[in-house]
């Protein structure tokens, strides 16, 4: 199955999209990769649906790749047995470490990790941002606040502490019994949730061992800081604009978003753009015209995928909410500036045979017409490499690795095919040649560019372009 777009589409399974006739809906209206959200369900339940999802695979020939997208520390008030409270601006109001009931005067907070990051003056949100409260004294089991912001407060509702570092590990219990059961399964990305520091990128890689490619989520002020490093370490990075949403004034969003495509870019990393993209088809079968731009604008800043959470997960409208972000990209894709954009701001190639190999391929192809550039790649390095050079052909990646070409669904541009070993270049031509005819880049008489590394088999050693003719 081709897909007749370069920006790639990530859907979240849920409720609304478990069984198999949906999932196999929404694959054909345009996922490249299912998100598993692991804040919700079961293993049992993500198991059901990642056997749904693979057999799937197999049927259709096309590679797909399963996002496990870990829930992180969540930071949680406790609970309210008389039911909700209603905070007003102005009123004080206390949080303990201690466990007990919660009032109108007081509620839990069973995280001494915020306690020992609070001082004077620091502001919590809770509840996504609707509530605000302000310090005004604090020790390392409670906090006297001031509301700042009222409105309902009830039970688990979330924590933030916007411009504080809180010493807490990305990586929870669950979050580690969650991953060990997401690598068992056979997860090919997993997601880190409310990273901080590099560390904590570093401390997932280390428990991952190899067995999956590792996404970071950026939506802590504090990961912003330290962008370049975190985003050097990883292999891919999504702008979770929901969470960084709400510690940061919306207005600060917008070019974040920007800085983090751009940085992605020129890393050659691949990055989502995600969170409340098609918010209104939760409800409704068509978006509000703002949330169409909104889609557009990631297209046209050059992410590589593009993300539904609720729209798929639980609303009303799943294949509609992906046939409309297929349509929108398929059209941005169409506009004479959107490749005349990317090309202005097309990121300065590393001095290296491989970069040098990569960006003389997509002059090539684009001079003679080609109908696709073919990379031969084991690790998917090539293939990255081809992707951030934006072509204006199609990128044909065929690779001896299932996980290569699975990690690759989530590559701007790329159309991946999982094929035997083959040792010999010659070979490589004629399979290449014969894959891109047999899925549709190229016909009888068409010139084809082909990149690979000799000797074969040996990862980010791309040194050959060749250009062969379809016979």
């Amino acid at each position: 199955m081709r897909r007749f777009r370069s920006t790639k589409i990530v859907a979240t399974l849920g409720p609304a999209s478990s069984d198999a006739d949906m999932i196999r809906h929404l694959f054909e209206a345009g996922v490249d990769v299912f998100r598993f959200n692991f804040s919700h369900g079961s293993h049992e339940d993500h198991q059901k649906r990642c056997d749904i999802v693979r057999a799937l695979e197999a049927e259709s020939g096309r590679p797909i790749a399963i996002m496990a997208d870990l829930q992180g520390p969540k930071l949680r008030i406790g609970t309210f047995p008389d039911g909700p409270i209603e905070l007003k601006t102005g009123d004080k109001f206390r949080l303990e470490l201690k466990d007990g009931t919660g009032t109108q005067k007081r509620v839990t907070l069973p995280h001494p990790e915020i306690f020992a990051a609070l001082e004077a003056g620091t502001d919590l949100l809770l509840d996504d941002g609707k509530v605000r409260l302000r310090v005004v004294k604090c020790d390392d089991k409670s906090a006297d606040t001031e509301v700042i912001t009222g409105g309902p407060l009830s039970d688990r509702k979330g924590v933030n502490v916007p411009g504080v570092v809180v010493p807490l590990s990305a990586l929870t219990p669950k979050d580690q019994d969650d991953m060990r059961f997401a690598l068992d399964m056979g997860a090919d990305w997993i997601a880190l949730s409310f990273v901080q520091r590099p560390e904590d990128v570093a401390e997932a890689r280390k428990l991952i061992a190899g067995r999956a490619s590792v996404l970071v989520k950026l939506e802590k002020p504090a990961a912003i800081e330290q962008l370049d490093q975190i985003v050097e370490i990883s292999d891919a990075v999504m702008v979770a604009r929901g969470d960084l949403g709400v510690e940061l004034p919306p207005e600060q969003v917008p070019p974040i978003q920007k800085r983090i495509v751009r940085l992605c870019r020129s890393l050659g990393k691949p990055v989502i753009v995600a969170t409340q993209m098609l918010d209104s088809m939760v409800y409704a079968p068509s978006p509000t015209r703002a949330e169409a731009s909104d889609v557009a604008t990631a297209v046209y800043d050059n992410a590589d995928a593009v993300m539904l959470s609720a729209e798929t997960a639980a609303g009303k409208y799943p294949i509609e909410a992906v046939t409309m972000m297929n349509q929108i990209i398929r059209t941005v894709e169409s506009d004479d500036f959107y490749l005349a954009a990317a090309h202005a701001n097309q990121p300065v190639p590393d001095r290296t045979v491989s970069d040098a190999m990569t960006l003389a391929a997509r002059e090539v192809a684009e001079a003679i017409d080609a109908g696709c550039i073919v990379t031969y790649t084991t690790s998917g390095s090539t293939t990255i490499r081809a992707s951030r050079e934006r072509p204006t052909v199609p990128i044909l990646c065929i690779t001896s690795s299932m996980k290569t070409a699975r990690r690759l669904a989530m590559a701007w541009g790329v159309h991946a095919v999982a094929i035997a070993q083959e040792e010999r270049f010659s070979a490589i031509v004629q399979r290449a040649t014969e894959v891109a005819k047999s899925e549709g880049f190229a016909g009888t008489g068409d010139k084809v560019v082909i990149t690979a590394g000799v000797p074969m088999g040996k990862p980010g050693s791309t040194n050959v372009l060749r250009v062969e003719r379809i016979p």
